[in-house]
């Protein structure tokens, strides 16, 4: 399987870390926090995250304490669909692929539900075939990206599909919580909105760069599901998120990574390019640490999570992007994420 072309698109409101510390004081929501709770948020916000700015689907910005589901499904409902739309234009586009050759469309989210799915809004908005295979993938959180990208691959090695069209779409602000847990409030300060796509086909594209996916490989360790998840509270969304999440990525990205090494005869040293979901910054500082990383190797990662947030399940398809503009040195490269469930998943590509 070969990438084609790579699309992104986040709301165009932007904020800084300190305009959400500033409008967060003067809310009756901070108001109401405890004094520990509302400690947390100012070291978050104006400490040292890793985090400068995040794209957010709300203007003003005090549409963010607006907490009701039906406010939350309909930001959902509104900016969904548009998100996705505008990343697979830019991946069609970059592609050079018609949509009417899109054989198969997968589409995954995990901050909001639509019913028919994403999907049904993609096939109108992109004049793709209404006789395609159309899946909307839910339930695995920031780790999406690689399993809608394996369940592509499958597809295509069937011979079922010659091109497929991949959308990661996340609306993290219709998925907003604020209570006094510490997990709950960090990931209100940690989340962005945006969506990435990719165009994936049996050939390579006549693109710049050829980038094929060469394996893959995933675990899933369900008796700790409950360190990282969302769960339903008062008709919304609530993210549970644990301390031990940061050790317990690297841990795993470790495993998988020499798992897949050893399988593919690969060593280490002959990664060119890192491409590592941007959980948060002591998710990175904990992988380079178990990798044994240059700080450099972390640069794709960090700049996505420096300018955008974590964009949960669509995180990993603005890092490669950025590593593909960045021009990364050729060979083999190393994409992971990891998210709900608890799950972690690796592919290793390689780049011409």
């Amino acid at each position: 399987m070969f990438i084609q072309g790579i699309g992104t698109a986040v709301p165009a409101t932007k904020y800084l870390q300190s305009e959400c510390w500033e409008v967060l004081q003067d809310s009756a929501t901070y108001a109401g926090l405890a004094p520990r709770a509302r400690a947390v948020l100012k070291k978050v916000l104006t400490g040292d995250s890793g985090i400068a700015s995040r794209h957010l689907a709300l203007a003003p910005l005090t549409e963010a304490f607006v907490l009701n589901p039906d406010t939350l499904y309909a930001r959902f409902a509104e900016h969904a669909p548009t998100l996705a739309t505008r990343a697979a234009e830019q991946a069609l586009a970059e592609a050079g692929t018609n949509p009417t050759e899109i054989d198969a469309l997968l589409v995954s989210t995990c901050t909001g539900y639509l019913c028919p799915g994403i999907s049904s809004y993609l096939i109108e908005r992109l004049g793709l075939r209404p006789d395609l295979l159309a899946l909307d993938l839910v339930g695995h959180g920031c780790g999406a990206a690689l399993p809608n990208l394996r369940t592509a691959e499958a597809l295509l090695n069937s011979g079922r599909c010659q091109k497929a069209l991949s959308v990661c779409v996340e609306v993290c602000s219709a998925a907003l919580y604020i209570d006094n847990d510490p997990g709950v409030l960090i990931s209100a300060c940690l989340f962005g909105d945006g969506a990435g796509a990719a165009v994936l086909g049996k050939k390579p594209s006549n693109a710049s760069r050829r980038l094929q996916w060469i394996a893959s490989n995933s675990v899933i360790i369900p008796e700790i599901r409950d360190l990282l998840r969302f769960e339903q509270r008062s008709g919304m969304l609530r993210n549970l998120l644990s301390l031990r999440v940061p050790s317990l990525a690297a841990e795993e990205v470790g495993g998988i990574l020499s798992s897949l090494l050893a399988r593919e005869a690969v060593q280490q040293d002959a990664i060119a390019a890192w491409i590592l979901h941007p959980g948060g910054r002591d998710v990175l500082k904990a992988i380079r640490e178990r990798l044994k990383l240059d700080p450099c190797d972390l640069r794709h990662s960090e700049s996505v999570l420096r300018d955008f947030g974590n964009l949960s399940s669509a995180s990993v398809l603005f890092v490669l992007k950025n590593a593909i503009q960045d021009s990364a040195s050729p060979g083999y490269w190393w994409m992971t994420s990891f998210g709900a469930g608890f799950s972690c998943h690796g592919a290793l590509l390689k780049a011409e």
